[in-house]
């Protein structure tokens, strides 16, 4: 973040500056929501990538907030349909101001971005946002066909974390190389990159789920299970334990099981699931900087490999 100080001040500022509505509660809970803290990651993409190839001008502060607003809009809509309470170590929005006021706000946030979008005047721009946004949307449903379902294999199951999270880092990373006037294949290798570190950060995200703790974390341990998520420890569990592990794991995901908590955590810990899982997330952090090594050596192309590192080794 060094690098990109006064950068992400100024993304601040624009997201201050346009999330004002004249509607109180849009206001209010646009705030508790943005204020909640949060690693701003998607946006640094935005800063860091454009940095990197050069950019000059002010585009990236705008594309950033615009990047940010629809991550947050997913979240919000994400917690009303996962019945969440905690997020980032505080009560979710729809635990504080209902589902109605988080589902509509979560509305109020992707047309803003839409409508900061339009003042870039880049239609490439568009173009990429909109078809994430698009894809997001497809992979939320596509989480939604996937829960309680034990049968979900792990290429499925990397299918949902490519839209509906990789997919963002995706397009922030495109837009940042994009507005700096990239090549076509530079264009793509930033994408590759945000591609890659979105897999890792959520892979890893799985792994703190069964691993770490909630005041780390920010949410309840356990939660995916007790929504019935068949994520990538759950399934390697099922594909590589014993049957009586598979029988439970089965029973849990089918029924949103947490009573058995317990045991699905231990013999996830003891079977290498949480390894393998830690393993694949690797893979992709490596990918991602791979995807960048052309790039001129600068202090944002150390940024972005410091990033790729910071994927897998973290515990919140």
């Amino acid at each position: 973040m060094q690098p990109i100080l006064s950068d992400m001040e100024a993304v601040n500022a624009v997201i201050r500056r346009q999330l004002y509505s004249e509607v109180p509660l849009v206001n209010q809970v646009a705030e508790y929501i943005i204020s909640a803290g949060g690693k701003r990651l998607r946006p640094v993409l935005v800063v860091l990538i454009a940095n990197a190839f050069g950019y000059k001008g002010e585009h990236h502060h705008t594309l950033a907030a615009v990047i940010e607003f629809i991550h947050t809009a997913t979240l919000l809509h994400d917690d009303v349909v996962d019945e969440s309470s905690l997020r980032r170590g505080k009560q979710t929005a729809n635990a504080m101001f209902g589902n109605a006021a988080s589902v509509l706000v979560g509305d109020f946030l992707y047309s803003r971005a839409f409508q900061m979008m339009v003042t870039v005047g880049n239609p490439r721009v568009m173009e990429i946002v909109a078809d994430a946004t698009n894809v997001i949307a497809e992979g939320e449903v596509l989480q939604l066909l996937n829960m309680h379902n034990p049968d979900v294999d792990e290429n499925g199951y990397l299918q949902v974390i490519r839209s509906k999270t990789a997919k963002l880092f995706e397009a922030a990373s495109q837009i940042g190389a994009l507005i700096a006037g990239a090549d076509e294949a530079g264009i793509e290798a930033a994408g590759e990159y945000g591609r890659s570190i979105g897999t890792a950060f959520q892979l890893i995200d799985d792994v703190l789920d069964y691993s770490g703790n909630s005041a780390e974390i920010g949410k309840n341990v356990g939660d995916d299970l007790r929504e019935g998520k068949p994520t990538l420890p759950l399934i390697w569990l099922m594909q590589h334990g014993t049957p009586q592990q598979r029988d439970l794991v089965r029973t849990c995901i089918e029924n949103g099981d947490e009573q058995h908590f317990d045991e699905v955590l231990s013999a996830i810990t003891h079977s290498g699931a949480l390894a393998y899982t830690r393993e694949q997330a690797e893979i992709a952090a490596r990918r991602a900087s791979d995807a960048i090594i052309s790039l001129p050596d600068s202090q944002f192309k150390k940024s972005l490999l410091e990033l790729s590192a910071f994927a897998v080794d973290r515990n919140h």
